[in-house]
């Protein structure tokens, strides 16, 4: 191999890595959205939840609730 194909092939390896990294970190960053998403859904469905509760008390209390 003379040293133009080592240095090919090593520029080939190394492109090699960086996409598989790039890879990687672009998985990791998708499952982080995800868990922000989800937990974002959680955190509104719980606010809506206790909104409900609060609107029903105060019906309850006020006797419009009947």
């Amino acid at each position: 191999m003379n040293s133009t194909e080592n240095m090919s092939y090593r520029a080939s390896g190394a492109k090699g890595q960086a996409k598989e990294k790039a890879g990687t970190m672009m998985d990791k960053a998708g499952n982080a959205a995800q868990s922000a998403k989800e937990s974002y859904q959680d955190a509104g469905a719980h606010m809506q939840a206790n909104a409900q509760g609060a609107a029903d008390a105060i019906k309850d209390a006020t006797g419009m609730n009947k």
